[in-house]
């Protein structure tokens, strides 16, 4: 049965629940998911549990983002704990999750994962469960999104109230890493139980897939310019290939003059000696240096991606005894 925008938020954990608020903001659809989970109203009701279905009158979806916030609002209790219909919750998840989020009321926090199938999504899964304390906060500009995804989000209703709603733009808006960006712009922090309480199910039509990928290299470059270049007078982009230059030109005037070189490993490229930004309306045309990584100096942009280099690229930032989160920030 697949059900469409279903988001349970769960009150405190659960050997206190007495009665827990399941919300279904949908509308009637095409696979008539609304009728179908009506089906189960008497099914949760003979055990207690209130059902709660909801939708809107708009021509046109409302997304995601909708269906979290009616969640939000129909549900009660100091915490939060969203759960994505096609994922399986662990025993001990909630009252993991809300000892951690007692003690951090500024925090979204996250858990580890079991992905299913088995193996699918592998890099991805990885990163996911392997990201330091630290990396939870330095890695948020690379293309994964968020650095505890959001099926395994638990936090504070207070904080949930400061950052604000998700956006409800529909189809196409990733409304967990706005939400995300957005807790990080207020103040907020990242924290991960290290334990896997999620279930983490993979499937082709998962409505994340309809987020657009210039969408989402957008938002990173306007958030790492925000974060991050703003507070440096100079920086090397780490590639100077197909992403590295990218980069570049999606950069702001201001930051593309505050890089002072592209640096790599192909002696092909470093033989070329600069890149020539050929669509600048500048005269004459920017033309940044090429060098090897070694001859560069910090701080870097990585536009290398992450775990494709058999160890490679993290043994190249190891050599030159650079700290993640001051001398460089992985961007892809």
């Amino acid at each position: 049965m697949r059900l469409i925008g279903w988001t349970s938020v769960c009150r405190r954990y659960w050997s206190r629940i007495s009665r827990a608020v399941w919300s279904c903001p949908c509308m009637t659809t095409a696979d008539n998911s609304r009728e179908l989970i009506e089906g189960w109203r008497q099914r949760f009701e003979d055990r207690g549990l209130s059902m709660v279905i909801s939708g809107h009158s708009s021509p046109s979806p409302r997304g995601v983002g909708f269906a979290k916030n009616q969640a939000v609002c129909q549900s009660s209790g100091r915490f939060l704990c969203f759960q994505d219909a096609d994922d399986v919750m662990r025993p001990q998840r909630v009252r993991l999750q809300h000892e951690a989020a007692a003690v951090n009321p500024t925090a979204i926090v996250g858990c580890k994962v079991c992905r299913v199938p088995e193996g699918s999504t592998e890099r991805y899964t990885r990163w996911i469960n392997s990201l330091s304390p630290e990396q939870l906060l330095t890695q948020v500009y690379t293309s994964h999104g968020p650095t505890v995804i959001m099926p395994t989000w638990f936090c504070s209703r207070d904080w949930f109230q400061t950052v604000g709603r998700f956006d409800e733009g529909g189809k196409g808006v990733p409304e967990d890493l706005l939400f995300f960006y957005q807790s990080l712009r207020r103040g907020g922090t990242v924290v991960r139980v290290d334990e896997c309480l999620l279930v983490y199910r993979y499937h082709e039509h998962a409505a994340t897939h309809s987020v657009l990928e210039d969408t989402i290299w957008d938002l990173r470059v306007d958030f790492l310019q925000e974060r991050v270049l703003s507070q440096w007078e100079s920086f090397t982009i780490w590639n100077a290939g197909k992403q590295g230059r990218k980069l570049y030109r999606s950069l702001s005037l201001t930051n593309q003059k505050k890089v002072k070189a592209f640096c790599d490993v192909d002696e092909n490229k470093i033989q070329k000696g600069f890149y020539t930004y050929e669509e600048s309306k500048e005269r004459p045309k920017p033309k940044i240096p090429i060098l090897h990584f070694r001859n560069a100096s910090p701080p870097f942009i990585v536009c290398v991606k992450l775990d494709m280099t058999h160890g490679v690229l993290e043994e190249n930032l190891l050599s030159l005894q650079l700290k993640e989160g001051i001398h460089y920030y992985h961007f892809n």
